[in-house]
């Protein structure tokens, strides 16, 4: 059974102006979240995802549907019992949301203060916490004297403070540069890999997905338009919405203006040749075109790498006679797929 589970849930909000026509933010949305995983939903601002995280949690309610979070349809609880509910569900946010006037420490006990736990406990879970994230040496310092990724590591601390079964990182890495963004998402993948805990990651960034997610959502427009394996929507996305995220991260087949670039910059026929793990290795394809006669040269794209799955598109500028190429893309084109620019 999946830890969460939405079915053809809708939030609507009222119009702005006086159409009386309401707005849909979630739009008939369906979507699995095993237990375990680490999911990522990914979409531009205003593509619902935040929304999304805060039906799962429950701040606010659905218009229509069901949300099912470990086993309860959290669609038909009181209050009371919604506040309970949370408890399994940590949060961390993009801009920290810590207090400011308060200690390290303070801000990190905060959620068992308010759940009752008895000092002596939260004062060793605290450090127990303190030492995970790598702050042990700060529990007395303010926000204010740390970096943004230390503050993050406090908000991460927090948000594992009542030992939840999910975590919701809702933009966590935005505001962090790319180094800090790396070591963050190192420590959630920890959470993840030791903790057992199942982790929602919400981003407008396709390299944060690729680092950490095993499964990704692509939203637009308040509906789910794809989602399936971190890597066939990597290798082979299907929307265009999709296609355009990866492309921030993977070079795909040059367009007809980089084409004219490169053909400015290098003679022959410009080809493009695309991998996808288990398919023909770059070394069969270069043996191939070398024993054909045919000259190559890198020109344009890149391999990537996705837990140990290999995909990309390798652009190539071929030189010999028109026979001996053609020949070579016919055989190599059987086995894998080959674009030859117009």
């Amino acid at each position: 059974m999946p830890i969460v589970s939405l079915t053809d849930v809708t939030k609507s909000y009222p119009a702005s102006d006086r159409s009386g026509v309401s707005v849909n933010a979630i739009d008939n949305v369906s979507l699995d979240i095993e237990q375990g995983e680490v999911f990522g939903i990914i979409g531009y601002s205003g593509a619902g995802k935040s929304t999304l995280v805060r039906l799962i949690n429950a701040l606010e309610p659905v218009t229509s549907g069901t949300v099912v979070v470990d086993g309860t349809d959290i669609t038909r609880l009181g209050e009371r019992q919604l506040r309970e509910m949370r408890l399994e569900i940590g949060m961390i946010f993009q801009q920290f949301n810590l207090f400011s006037s308060k200690t390290v420490a303070k801000n990190i006990a905060y959620p068992l203060v308010v759940a009752g736990v008895p000092r002596a406990e939260r004062k060793r879970r605290v450090a127990e916490l303190l030492d995970f994230v790598g702050l042990s040496d700060k529990g007395r310092s303010y926000p204010d004297q740390l970096s943004g990724g230390q503050k993050q590591r406090v908000g991460i601390a927090r948000a594992l403070a009542s030992n939840p079964r999910i975590l919701l990182a809702d933009e966590a890495t935005s505001a962090l540069d790319p180094e800090t963004t790396h070591e963050v998402l190192g420590l959630l993948d920890r959470v993840n890999q030791e903790l057992g805990i199942t982790i929602v990651v919400i981003t407008h960034e396709m390299d944060v997905i690729q680092s950490i997610a095993t499964r990704v959502a692509v939203m637009e427009n308040g509906r789910i338009i794809e989602q399936g394996d971190v890597f066939d929507v990597f290798s082979d996305p299907q929307h265009p919405a999709s296609r355009r995220f990866v492309s921030t991260v993977v070079k795909g087949i040059p367009d007809a203006a980089e084409v004219a670039a490169l053909r400015a910059r290098h003679d022959g026929r410009i080809v493009t040749f695309s991998f996808r793990d288990g398919d023909r290795s770059q070394a069969d394809v270069f043996v191939e075109l070398a024993s054909s006669n045919v000259g190559f040269e890198l020109v344009y794209g890149g391999i990537n790498d996705i837990r140990g799955r290999a995909f990309g598109h390798l652009t190539l500028a071929l030189r010999g006679s028109d026979a001996d190429i053609d020949a070579a893309l016919a055989t190599i084109g059987s086995t894998i797929d080959v674009v030859e620019a117009d």
